[in-house]
């Protein structure tokens, strides 16, 4: 009864009803206009980028143009922004503290009346429809034709391979199992489980049969393996059969990868001696022949396009005021200006409505694009200026020489959001007496040593990749002896730090260092 009583309790009463309600209130919500967040994504741009961003404006925009008079003008930290013509080409003193937000909401006001279009135009002017000859297409016609992949490549060797037809047809199978190494990237058994319901002409005998005859055929050796050691003893087969080579020491090669690949992965050579009777320095030879070949053969077919690295910046020593000074490294943007044509077209009342409607807005893009890069050389300056400042011991020693740089600190002293600084540096490069360097290189934190001195976490880093240069191959420091090594020169930090930043410099553990006399 009581239990009855307790559900009754807990029962829903009858008259509760569930209503909607509408209300009236005011809020706040701060939003970026398209122009502000394209602001921001130009200041994000490495220069190529930027480069390739005013080319799309350049053949979209009709009141953009290149200011032939400025072509090849340099722009340095001493420049000064032509506001009145609003020109890019010179970029503002590094010193101008002006808040870059603030200066972005002011553009936004001056251009509000074109916040509801698209950055770009995507319309072309009458003159560019009539005739005139593309220099982008111009640009693309003289590139040349992009090379082969690995899977064309193989597949063109093979194509004139001595085979049956059906060997052929399931070898094109096979290929498109490679990956980018050269080896398959899937066991037999399973390649033939995912290809045999829609090609029974696959099976296990079949796929087996074709993998033979693709490895003999298709160079370099090694490609269509189906692991790492049997990629290595096709390469070592096809060095034996070349004429003047050491048949015996190539014996050796094939029995440690056979049977002792582990223990040479692991650097176990006294094992490896115990199990075989070689002499470490038999192994060595053989360690030493092994170089000659490839974990991935499939990479040597295939140029990887490494796209080159230009600098925003340049930093050089100025020898007389002993200080290093920056400036824009901007030669490939071309310098812009608003067409003083379509200005005037766009003033002028007695143009069509539209026609003056769709000129102006041009203009007001152009006008926008020019500011916004003169934002962005002066935000790149003015950060790589109290680089300078903080940094100089980089330049002077090295990574030795980095000092703890919070981009906070650098966004208090500039007056800026800390956002804007991480734009600011994004993908950007400083070429320097040192060398080409990413300008985030410069920003980290750190730890004070036991002198009281500031240390960077790159500084550490070097500090630990010198401490294992220096020691005794034959008995390698582990990660608690480079840990008590630290300590020595001041710089306390736990083992499992140094095993972090051991494997990030890319030093092996001290089993695969050690040496073996």
């Amino acid at each position: 009864m009581e239990g009855a009583q307790r559900r009754v309790g807990t029962m829903v009463p009858m008259d509760m009803r569930f209503e909607t309600q509408q209300k009236a209130g005011l809020s706040q919500q701060q939003r970026l206009s398209p122009r502000m967040i394209q602001s921001m994504e130009i200041l994000q741009m490495p220069v190529q980028a930027l480069q390739e961003r005013i080319d799309q404006e350049l053949e979209s925009n009709i009141a953009l143009e290149v200011d032939e008079h400025l072509a090849g003008r340099s722009a340095g930290p001493e420049g000064e922004i032509e506001d009145e013509e609003l020109i890019v080409g010179e970029s503002d003193k590094a010193g101008d503290g002006a808040d870059d937000f603030e200066r972005l909401a002011t553009m936004e006001g001056s251009y509000r009346e074109a916040f509801d279009n698209e950055y770009s135009s995507s319309s072309w002017s009458a003159s560019r429809m009539a005739g005139e000859r593309d220099r982008k297409m111009d640009a693309m016609a003289n590139i040349s034709a992009r090379s082969e992949n690995l899977i064309d490549q193989i597949l063109h060797q093979w194509s004139f391979a001595d085979v049956p037809d059906e060997v052929a047809a399931v070898g094109r199978v096979l290929i498109g199992h490679i990956n980018d190494d050269g080896l398959l990237d899937l066991p037999l058994e399973e390649i033939v489980s995912l290809e045999s319901e829609s090609n029974p002409a696959v099976t296990m005998e079949s796929i087996e049969e074709a993998k033979a005859a693709l490895q003999r055929v298709v160079e370099p050796s090694g490609i269509g393996a189906s692991n790492i050691k049997e990629c290595l003893l096709i390469q070592v087969e096809a060095w034996m059969r070349r004429p003047g080579e050491d048949g015996p020491a190539w014996d050796r090669v094939r029995e440690l990868i056979d049977g002792h690949l582990e223990d040479l992965i692991q650097n176990r050579l006294p094992t490896i001696g115990k199990d075989t009777g070689l002499s470490i320095d038999e192994i060595k030879a053989a360690i030493k022949l092994m170089h000659r070949l490839s974990l991935s053969p499939g990479k040597q077919v295939v140029d990887e396009h490494v796209p080159p690295v230009i600098p925003d910046v340049i930093v050089e020593y100025d020898q007389q005021q002993d200080r290093y000074v920056a400036a824009l490294c901007d030669g490939v943007v071309p310098p812009l200006r608003v067409s003083p044509r379509y200005v005037e077209l766009a003033a002028d009342k007695s143009v069509e409505g539209d026609a003056r409607t769709f000129i102006g807005k041009n203009v007001s893009n152009a006008k926008w694009l020019i500011e916004s890069i003169n934002q962005r050389s002066n935000a790149v300056l003015r950060v790589v200026q109290v680089i300078l400042e903080r940094q100089r011991g980089w330049f002077e020693q090295g990574a030795r020489g980095l000092k703890p740089l919070p981009m906070t600190e650098v966004a208090d002293l500039l007056g800026i959001h800390v956002a804007t600084v991480s734009r600011a540096v994004s993908e950007k490069w400083m070429q320097t007496p040192r060398g080409i360097v990413p300008l985030r290189r410069f920003f980290s934190g750190g730890t004070e040593t036991a002198t009281g001195e500031n240390m960077s976490w790159e500084a550490v880093k070097e500090v630990l990749r010198e401490i294992v240069e220096n020691e005794d191959p034959l008995r390698p420091l582990g990660d608690e002896a480079i840990a008590a090594a630290l300590r020595d020169r001041g710089v306390d930090i736990a083992r499992r730090t140094v095993v972090k930043y051991r494997q990030q410099l890319g030093i092996p553990p001290a089993r695969l260092r050690r040496a073996y006399a």
